[in-house]
């Protein structure tokens, strides 16, 4: 008779695959333990959570429930912005400006260039006085009517600013260019403001002697080029606040 085999005794205990199981999630239990222990918890990020998920559905709107470290900076979409706007404001001054000037035949006496500044006029001495003189001839006064008429229906404000060359002067009137330059952008001023509607106070005189040259001091020509009066016509955007107070 054969023998019959014994059964084999089922080892106690968890099966092979359980152990090898257990071990790895044992493994990746104390990897998210020790991620966890080395961060640090934003305890208002936490609360902001926490209170969202307690208080409000989710996806009820689209703003975020937790709040940003930091808001969105604007600062630069502002200035780019302002930059934009003010570029505008200057492009349709200058256009205003060089169509009044052709519309009237000054083309040839005034240049209109434009800078950060504003629209800047560029008024040669010869057209305005005599050479080593602050007294307006009088040939400047057809243009300069009509320079006002278009200034006193802007409400900008106006920096006149005079400029000579290097060469020295000294009399009992002007003992320097520094007296001259002034007197210059000052008679100009005085003109304006004598004979048209235009308020003082948006005006500034500068002078400048010699120390703002467009061309280097060194023959005839150049010494006239530097020799003139320059009148800024600021940008509206820039002089809006000050320009209402001053019209008041």
């Amino acid at each position: 008779m054969r023998r019959r085999k014994k059964p084999e005794k089922q080892k106690k205990g968890a099966p092979v695959w359980m152990v090898t199981y257990s071990d790895l999630v044992t493994l990746i239990l104390v990897f998210f333990i020790l991620l966890f222990s080395m961060s640090q918890i934003d305890m208002i990020k936490f609360k902001a959570l926490s209170e969202a998920f307690s208080k409000h559905a989710i996806f009820d709107s689209n703003s975020s429930i937790i709040p940003l470290d930091e808001p969105p900076d604007s600062t630069e979409n502002n200035d780019n912005q302002e930059r934009d706007k003010e570029s505008h404001s200057l492009d349709s001054l200058i256009t205003e400006v060089q169509s009044y000037l052709e519309l009237n035949g000054l083309e040839d006496v005034i240049v209109a260039n434009k800078t950060e500044r504003g629209v800047v006029l560029v008024l040669q001495e010869q057209v305005l006085f005599e050479t080593g003189e602050a007294e307006l001839i009088d040939d400047s006064f057809p243009f300069l009517d009509k320079l006002g008429e278009m200034l006193a229906a802007m409400p900008n404000l106006i920096k006149v600013e005079g400029h000579t060359d290097s060469r020295p002067i000294s009399n009992y009137r002007y003992p320097s260019n520094w007296e001259l330059s002034t007197a210059r952008s000052s008679s100009v001023i005085r003109y304006l403001s004598e004979n048209h509607d235009i308020n003082n106070r948006r005006f500034t005189a500068i002078g400048f002697g010699d120390t703002r040259p467009i061309a280097a001091n060194d023959n005839p020509e150049n010494w006239e080029k530097n020799r003139r009066v320059e009148i800024i016509i600021a940008d509206p955007e820039y002089t809006e606040e000050v320009t209402e107070e001053a019209s008041s």
